[in-house]
């Protein structure tokens, strides 16, 4: 009973400086929630097939009510696309893979390791057939799945290299830069990737920067670049506002690493901070996003790159309400605490509502990727309030819209993010 206390005390003194700021975000675009039937069905409210087999379109209609199927007009899946999406073994990335698979697209699953990757596509496939009512229907879909399992390991750039030669004269319509890892908050040593970078930022951004380095000629010129991003790059956010904020100052750690031997605990040059780290790899992906969209657009590409936050997401439930984190809670908190980690999702989804389902936060990343709304301009960052996720599909594009960047990142477009690029290109060496 007194840990029972203790653990109840302690996450509401963990979201009492939040709550206020969460009611003040929530209550600007509040309005009448839509039903939803389970808390988090993975397939049911998105997995609409435009395939050309009477199977697909059967287990189409049984996945998807009426209601749903309208929420999706917007997403022209008339010509099948070829979709590239990192840390697609588990989370929003999982769930966004299976999304756009059951429409038609071929997903590249591009995970730390090929074993992960195989075992990202024989989980969908799983699920897939677990939530299907026709059994004929399900296997049919099955088999028409175009799943790629490849590995690409974002620490270290050497599997990186050799993921991009295996996709030689492969073209993709669209690549989503989604892999992110969040160490312990509590961790005092610096963990280094492959060629001994930090690795928070070494693996969310520098990894995904080189990636983009190599892979961008085979992106389509009428392409889409998304970047999974996060409210708490910004200090002003509820989330952001908590522990110490990201700042990647005068750029002194990458500074000093550049002329150096690569090495650096943080971008700005001070101590190490496990949970400012992960704050600063999102203010890194929100500069990356901008300044690579201001370099497309110098060169006249039609490209558009743009990132997107999916809110506060933990692990997952199932329709019958039991922890699945082997299959859809997010990776990023696969360091953490897990009892605390349990307590804290129940806490944030249950008992406040600022937490965001896995589904839904695929569906954010769906959204960016497919949807004929996002694309026409590029450098944008995408959000919404805390909670959305309890209005479902139809939150996207409208809860879910266009935002503003922190102050930081938007006074680094006068030449802080060009500064930030140029370091970034002489850290792993392009």
């Amino acid at each position: 009973m007194i840990f029972i206390c203790t653990m109840r005390s302690a996450i509401l003194l963990l979201f009492l400086p939040l709550t206020k700021a969460f009611s003040l975000q929530a209550s600007s675009s509040a309005r009448p929630s839509t039903s939803l039937s389970a808390y988090n069905e993975v397939d049911r409210r998105s997995a609409i097939l435009q395939g050309s087999t009477t199977a697909g379109f059967a287990l189409s209609s049984l996945l998807l009510s009426p209601n749903e199927v309208s929420a999706l007009q917007d997403y022209d899946d008339s010509a099948k696309k070829r979709i590239l999406i990192t840390g697609s073994n588990s989370g929003i990335g999982m769930d966004a893979a299976q999304r756009m698979a059951l429409r038609g697209h071929e997903v590249v699953l591009a995970c730390r390791t090929l074993n992960k990757a195989n075992e990202a596509a024989d989980k969908i496939k799983t699920m897939i057939a677990n939530d299907a009512d026709d059994a004929v229907a399900a296997i049919s879909t099955i088999k028409s799945l175009k799943l790629i399992p490849m590995e690409c390991d974002l620490a270290d750039l050497s599997s990186i290299d050799t993921f991009v030669k295996q996709n030689s004269g492969a073209k993709f319509d669209a690549v989503c830069y989604n892999a992110g890892i969040a160490r312990n908050t509590e961790a005092k040593d610096v963990a280094r990737t492959k060629q001994g970078f930090e690795l928070t930022v070494g693996t969310n951004h520098l990894g995904h920067f080189y990636l983009n380095q190599l892979i961008l000629p085979s992106i389509k010129d009428n392409g889409r670049i998304v970047v999974t991003a996060s409210g708490v790059h910004d200090p002003d956010s509820p989330g952001g506002a908590q522990g110490v904020p990201a700042t990647l100052g005068d750029l002194a750690g990458l500074e000093k690493a550049a002329a150096g031997d690569g090495k650096f605990d943080m971008v700005d040059g001070g101590a190490f901070n496990a949970d400012k780290a992960y704050k600063d790899s999102k203010l890194c992906n929100v500069l990356f996003t901008r300044e690579l969209q201001r370099r497309l657009d110098e060169k006249g590409s039609n490209i558009k790159a743009n990132c997107f936050n999916p809110g506060l997401i933990v692990v997952s439930l199932t329709k019958r309400g039991q922890f699945t984190k082997p299959l859809l809670g997010t990776g990023l908190f696969r360091d953490q605490n897990q009892l605390f980690t349990k307590v804290f999702d129940v806490a944030a989804t249950k008992l406040l509502k600022v937490g965001e389902t896995t589904h839904w936060g695929g569906g954010a990343l769906e959204y960016m990727t497919l949807s004929s709304n996002v694309g026409k301009q590029g450098g944008m960052y995408y959000t919404s309030p805390p909670g959305s996720s309890k209005y479902g599909e139809d939150a996207f594009g409208r809860e879910f819209k266009l935002s503003q960047v922190s102050k930081e990142a938007k006074s680094s477009d006068d030449g802080k993010a060009k500064r930030f690029w140029e370091l970034s290109e002489k850290l792993v060496g392009v």
